[in-house]
């Protein structure tokens, strides 16, 4: 069940500490809320980053500004997908600070529907990295 919600400010990617994730600080507010609540999504590395990126996409080569460019567009892409994941299976319908990880382990059921996605916006993502970053 998704409930509308806006996003009022984004930030990241943050690499996290003894994790190979990227994540992302998501300010949320659904119209019934009195105030913004944060939700952060991280973004798998290994598992959803570099499925995405040379599975799907088949990228590979460019300086290290392009792969660090390219990493920055591949993961809030993925973030903004799991956002509206989250919000769809009602991860964060109660209002309070929600993290979103990988998914994988207990979430692995909702990689599928990523994966779905991937497929879905691959020839859009591929042209536009091919546009603005040269790969």
């Amino acid at each position: 069940m998704a409930d509308p919600f806006s996003i009022l400010n984004v930030s990241g990617p943050y690499r996290e500490p003894r994790e190979p994730v990227l994540s992302y600080d998501y300010s949320v507010q659904r119209p019934t809320w009195p105030t913004p609540h944060s939700v952060r999504i991280k973004i798998g590395i290994p598992d959803e980053m570099d499925c995405f990126k040379v599975k799907i996409l088949n990228v590979s080569g460019g300086s290290p500004g392009q792969q660090l460019k390219l990493s920055q567009v591949l993961s809030r892409k993925l973030a903004d997908r799991k956002l509206d994941i989250a919000n769809a299976e009602g991860l964060f319908s109660t209002r309070l600070d929600v993290m979103v990880p990988p998914f994988t382990g207990p979430l692995a059921y909702l990689f599928p529907q990523l994966e779905r996605w991937m497929h879905e916006v691959s020839s859009t993502v591929r042209k536009e990295i091919q546009d603005t970053i040269g790969i």
